[in-house]
């Protein structure tokens, strides 16, 4: 269980940020991108819906995760919530930078604050996480969160399937692809979480 995790996380931060330099590039400015703030990238409607619909369900992923390495009891969650930490703080990073091109690069992440996580939510997201700040923690807060996990993933799986579906860039469609399939290993990880957490 721990070793599929660590794969997936792995395979995960090295996929992901190929993925979003990817899909970034070479594509015009449109209404989207302005209106998601992605105005540094130049990417079609397509591609900025995808990139700002994927950073605010990956947000409340982080937030929630977060919350987790403090109160998750379970030695599985909490490995989860530090994967999960580790890689959308990277995502996050990325999308930043790529919206803000005066932003020099290198290859350290600066991991978002909480208030630019939390600034991404939401009302549902938000109330999901208040929902997770209040828990206490514990055993009874493992099920809690991996519910929440579970929730967020499939939203993910559906934002890649939908830009699948619409895009017309053979790169961004290459790297939804590869997207999606690491969305699915997590989805397959957090069912084994949880039915373990019921047993």
């Amino acid at each position: 269980m721990n070793r599929r995790i660590a794969i997936t996380a792995l395979a995960s931060t090295i996929a992901i940020p190929s993925f979003i330099n990817v899909a970034f590039a070479q594509n015009p400015t449109s209404s989207a991108s302005s209106a998601s703030g992605n105005t540094g990238a130049k990417m079609g409607e397509a591609e900025a819906k995808h990139a700002a619909d994927t950073l605010a369900a990956g947000s409340m992923s982080l937030a929630a995760s977060r919350v987790a390495l403090k109160k998750a009891q379970d030695d599985d969650v909490k490995q989860f919530a530090q994967f999960e930490v580790a890689e959308q703080e990277t995502i996050a990073d990325i999308l930043k930078g790529m919206r803000d091109q005066t932003v020099a690069a290198n290859g350290q992440v600066k991991p978002p604050s909480d208030a630019e996580v939390t600034g991404q939510l939401d009302a549902k997201g938000k109330a999901m996480l208040e929902k997770l700040e209040s828990a206490k923690a514990g055993s009874a807060f493992d099920p809690e969160y991996i519910k929440g996990q579970i929730e967020g993933h499939q939203e993910l799986l559906k934002i890649q399937e939908a830009y699948l579906a619409t895009g017309k860039d053979r790169e961004n469609l290459s790297v939804a692809k590869l997207a999606r399939g690491q969305i699915k290993e997590h989805l397959v990880l957090l069912a084994d979480i949880n039915k373990n957490l019921k047993d």
